[in-house]
């Protein structure tokens, strides 16, 4: 027994660090809850295949978004700029996957850009099967990328041993916070929490996933992924993607007190126009006094990956005391 165990300690040793956490108090828990505003029509396409995993961040002035790109291919990172959040110009491709590298032939992400300590950081999933690397920038022209993944796969028998993908950078006090989805040897992708103090050493919450899959014909039973947290009213809030079994994808929110145990709210948010009644995804938000502002990305076609005919769309969650 003491064999098996100190076997066991030495495979999550050799699978990164492990740790118990929460992140600090939200603040009074006030009473409340958000309803979605919807923006009419999608806000952005370029000319390919999908438009899809937005991230934006406010940037000199104006807002920064980094997305991804499927020309029918190969998927790409760009940038655009707006004033507004709604009028994209001046696109820029700035990444593409490294086939001599770890990352082969593909390459995306979503809501994993922050500004941390007066450096652009950029998480990415790469790689088949996906695990997550980085990428720091000064300008948001010129991005340098380590050369490994920053988060590999979990040891045999973890709850991510065969993915990690989707992830989400969030801001607490002085350390980073990454909310993403790992995937296990029965297919089942659920979402988990790891914290770092530089963006490249990661170490997991033991007791990760935080978020289970959704009970039998829920709307998030067949998968979970595309976190994208805010502290707002005294507690945390996420917006992720639920895969049903048709694969019709949609938006639930769920809230915490402590960033590691999370409830789901009850709201689910779903395409209402055509080009995004299968799905809806890759949410990212900025966070303001009277409103969180969401980004995402919709298509058309029910795949858990491209080919959806996806664009951009806006709407907004608005507390309601």
């Amino acid at each position: 027994m003491k064999r098996s165990l100190l076997l066991a300690a030495l495979g999550l040793a050799a699978c990164g660090r492990y740790s118990d956490f929460q992140l600090a108090p939200a603040g009074p828990v006030e009473s409340g809850h958000y309803e979605w505003s919807p923006h009419t029509g999608a806000i952005y396409r370029e000319q390919a295949i999908d438009t899809l995993n937005p991230s934006v961040l406010a940037w000199h002035g104006s807002l920064l978004n980094l997305y991804s790109v499927y020309d029918g291919k190969t998927w790409h990172t760009a940038t655009a700029t707006s004033s507004d959040g709604l009028t994209w110009t001046g696109t820029q491709r700035i990444l593409s996957p490294d086939p001599k590298t770890w990352e082969g032939d593909y390459i995306a992400a979503n809501g994993a850009a922050v500004l941390w300590r007066n450096q652009l950081l950029y998480l990415y999933q790469a790689g088949s099967p996906p695990r997550i690397g980085i990428s720091r920038s000064d300008d948001a022209k010129t991005w340098r990328k380590d050369p490994s993944p920053v988060v590999d796969f979990g040891p045999r028998g973890a709850w991510d041993e065969r993915a990690t993908a989707d992830p989400y950078l969030f801001i607490s006090g002085d350390r980073l916070y990454l909310y993403y989805l790992g995937e296990d040897r029965a297919r089942r992708q659920r979402l988990g929490v790891a914290a770092s103090d530089d963006g490249t050493r990661w170490t997991k919450l033991r007791s990760s996933p935080v978020l289970e899959l959704g009970e039998e014909n829920a709307f998030d039973e067949n998968g979970l992924g595309e976190p994208a947290v805010w502290q707002a009213h005294g507690s945390y809030w996420m917006l992720y993607t639920g895969r049903a079994r048709n694969e019709v994808r949609r938006l639930g929110l769920a809230r915490s007190t402590d960033g590691v145990q999370w409830r789901r709210t009850g709201l689910v948010i779903e395409g209402s126009e055509p080009w995004n009644s299968k799905v809806m995804c890759d949410p990212t938000v900025i966070v303001e006094p009277d409103r969180v502002r969401v980004w995402y990305g919709g298509g058309d076609v029910a795949h858990p990956a491209e080919n959806v005919h996806g664009q951009l769309g806006y709407g907004e969650l608005i507390w309601k005391p």
